[in-house]
């Protein structure tokens, strides 16, 4: 069975504790969705997109993660567990644990600056972080046209 990959950004802007995050799936056809919130961490808009992106993942499928450094930072201590645990977002981190329970995953640093569906995702992390910034908390699809234009996918 292919791997299916993942690419996911997130963005936060330390003035105003907002925050937000993006991810691309490459299924059939490609499926992206994009959120935030207010008074959050990068870390956590991290966390909220990989889980985002795995809910309709069927059980058992391998993930190949692509995600830009700091976040695959943040990822990686789902992957390989430090000595000292995080103790932050320890509810996204529990409903993460479950989903990547017994499913084989790898994690890569993608370019956000490169024409790359991490670009893409990333610019859509930002974006996220505004609206949620205006509106608050939210969780939408990226539209179809616009996942059309995502080099790479």
């Amino acid at each position: 069975m292919a791997a299916t990959r993942i690419w996911i950004a997130a963005s936060h802007d330390a003035v105003h504790r907002n925050g937000g995050w993006a991810f691309v799936r490459a299924d059939a056809e490609p499926v992206g969705r994009a959120g935030g919130d207010r008074r959050t961490t990068r870390a956590r808009m991290a966390l909220a997109g990989f889980l985002s992106a795995l809910k309709d993942v069927p059980a058992g499928a391998p993930l190949a993660v692509v995600a830009a450094r700091p976040d695959a930072l943040v990822l990686h201590a789902l992957l390989k567990p430090p000595a000292d645990p995080p103790t932050d977002d320890l509810d996204l981190r529990a409903a993460l644990t479950k989903a990547l329970d017994g499913r084989a995953w790898t994690l890569a640093v993608g370019d956000p600056t490169a024409p790359t569906p991490t670009a893409f995702v990333s610019a859509w992390a930002d974006t996220a972080s505004e609206k949620a910034k205006m509106g608050g908390a939210f969780e939408h699809a990226i539209p179809k046209p616009n996942l059309a234009k995502a080099k790479g996918l």
